[in-house]
């Protein structure tokens, strides 16, 4: 079994980097490339792109995000910018591209790494949708790093990663199980000010986790039965109140 890597570049602005990033795959043996919205490609992404102008090619563009990762069962977005404060939770977890590593050995499936604009990266709402973020360490006098060297350095810590007996979770499974987590919150009266936060801390804990299909479909399990429970509880709770003759009043 495989583990394919997909590159997502979100609304690249230079067709050279672009180019450049075609050339950086194909060294390091990766050929699925997304674009989303991106510039013209021209003469200069043909020239910089070399010899991988069958990638730059072969690339599949499309309007938004969400039909770029579409297939695709790990979102790893990447960033040039961290957090310091934990509070900041957007940008927390933050991994490095060797930690991903680690986590992926022995997956199967497919991930999307995407890569954000060459001026300012994702937006908060873009960086809520990734299951993990990893960063490339560099140094705090210049941080920001061309997008062409960043795609090149990730694909070089990833090379040499291969697939296992382990099937990841289907994107779209997670997502159901994401959405079925929010609705467990709302049933839970969950205060509405954390709400947010502990949506995106639950995705991106099994975001980290490399849930398989059965896994997830246990997790899903355990949410019904409990919403099941609390409803029957629930109505069980009203009809007594209905039943018992010193509570009309509080019906009148």
């Amino acid at each position: 079994m495989s583990l394919n890597v997909r590159v997502v570049l979100v609304e690249p602005m230079y067709q050279g980097n672009v180019g450049s990033v075609a050339r950086a795959m194909k060294n390091f043996g990766y050929s699925d490339l997304v674009l989303v919205n991106p510039c013209e490609l021209e003469g200069q992404a043909r020239a910089m792109s070399s010899h991988a102008r069958d990638v730059l090619e072969g690339a599949r563009i499309t309007s938004t995000i969400e039909e770029a990762v579409e297939g695709a069962d790990l979102l790893i977005g990447t960033t040039g910018v961290s957090s310091l404060k934990t509070g900041e939770h957007i940008r927390l977890p933050l991994y490095t591209v060797k930690e991903v590593k680690e986590k992926l050995k022995g997956c199967s499936g497919t991930i999307a790494v995407l890569f954000g604009r060459e001026d300012n990266g994702f937006s908060n709402d873009e960086l809520k949708g990734f299951d993990m973020l990893v960063t490339v360490p560099t140094s705090e006098i210049y941080p920001i790093m061309n997008l062409s060297h960043a795609v090149a350095i990730v694909l070089y810590e990833f090379s040499g990663l291969e697939g296992g007996s382990n099937p990841l979770a289907e994107g779209f499974d997670l997502q159901l199980l994401y959405e079925h987590l929010d609705e467990l919150l709302e049933e839970i009266d969950y205060p509405a000010h954390k709400k947010d936060k502990t949506s995106l801390m639950l995705r991106r804990i099994f975001g980290r986790a490399g849930l398989t299909p059965r896994e997830v479909q246990t997790l899903r399990g355990i949410i019904r039965k409990s919403e099941r429970k609390m409803r029957l509880a629930s109505e069980a709770e009203n009809l007594q109140k209905i039943e018992d003759p010193g509570s009309i009043e509080k019906f009148i």
